[in-house]
């Protein structure tokens, strides 16, 4: 789901209200649909509610599965992990509210600021661990991690979008819409090759990621998502290069990117191979942490009188 620098004003074929959830501004849209900005019904507390795109809701298949998996999503807690709050896969076009985290993502601070410091992709990395450790202890696999998924906020790191996560148990092959469930450029060598998935091939896309935020650059070179995918489909044979990676990194991308799944560390221990995260208001780079600021006040402004969105 692609981010934007805050909330935007609805744009005139939005809708305004959900089953009761005033929308108040837009959060951003992707391929699964749009997300807007409300509050919670009871408590007021801000949340980001995705509406499903009208193509997929008119998809029998897409319904079954979104129900399974939001149903399942809404009982994950974990650290670092954008909880699923509310939903309804029956409404005319389903739709699930999560609590919103104002934050800036991950793809969008490395386009704009370049790679992080070393001490801040180990402590994303770790972060990001252990909130898939939590979605894996349920029986689920994310399916889609990524830089567009991981929000970098002043309390750290958060994982979100469990629009496609799917049961851990399931074997048979999955597409939306006639396309495979996912993000091509980040998929693992078994999801490339539309073979079964586990935890593992998080475990995996993860490692992509910390290879990304710490060089700016895919491991798997540039080009279009199904070639990159086809290199990992390769990797066994012809794995990236990892050497210009300094330790600890390079030791946890070996780890984490290794072409077997039952060579690779479950998401619990992914964490161990960084350094402990003792976030504090400078845990990021400071073009990074002046932009997620800027974020923060944009939804969070000193006056809630003055607020655009209240």
């Amino acid at each position: 789901m692609r981010g934007t620098r805050g909330p935007e004003p609805l744009r005139d074929e939005d809708p305004r209200e959900i089953a009761g959830y005033v929308l108040t501004a837009r959060i951003g849209e992707g391929g699964m649909g749009t997300v807007f900005l409300t509050r919670g019904r009871d408590d007021g507390l801000p949340v980001a509610l995705k509406l499903i795109r009208r193509e997929h809701a008119e998809n029998e298949k897409f319904r079954r599965r979104f129900a399974r998996e939001v149903e399942a999503a809404h009982t994950v807690q974990g650290h670092h992990l954008v909880p699923v709050m509310d939903h309804d896969a029956d409404a005319e076009r389903p739709w699930l509210a999560t609590r919103y985290v104002p934050g800036l993502p991950l793809d969008e601070a490395l386009g704009e600021f370049g790679p992080l410091p070393l001490d801040c992709v180990l402590r994303l990395t770790a972060c990001a661990a252990r909130a898939l450790s939590a979605v894996h202890a349920a029986g689920l696999i994310h399916r889609d991690v990524k830089p567009a998924n991981l929000l970098l906020t002043e309390r750290g790191p958060w994982l979100l979008d469990f629009g496609i996560a799917r049961a851990a148990d399931s074997t048979s092959a999955l597409t939306t819409v006639g396309r495979m469930v996912g993000t091509p450029k980040y998929m693992s060598p078994e999801h490339a090759l539309g073979r079964a998935l586990t935890p593992a091939s998080d475990v995996f896309t993860l490692g992509l990621v910390a290879a990304e935020a710490a060089t700016g650059r895919h491991p798997y070179g540039e080009g279009g998502g199904l070639v990159v995918a086809t290199r990992i489909a390769g990797t066994a044979h012809e794995p990236p290069d990892l050497s210009a990676h300094p330790e600890p990194l390079r030791r946890l991308l070996t780890a984490t990117l290794a072409p077997r799944t039952e060579d690779r560390p479950p998401a619990a221990d992914v964490a161990s191979l960084c350094t402990p995260p003792h976030h504090s208001p400078d845990w990021l780079p400071p073009s990074v942490t002046a932009a997620v600021t800027a974020i923060h006040r944009s939804t969070f402004p000193p006056d809630p009188r003055t607020s655009p969105w209240r």
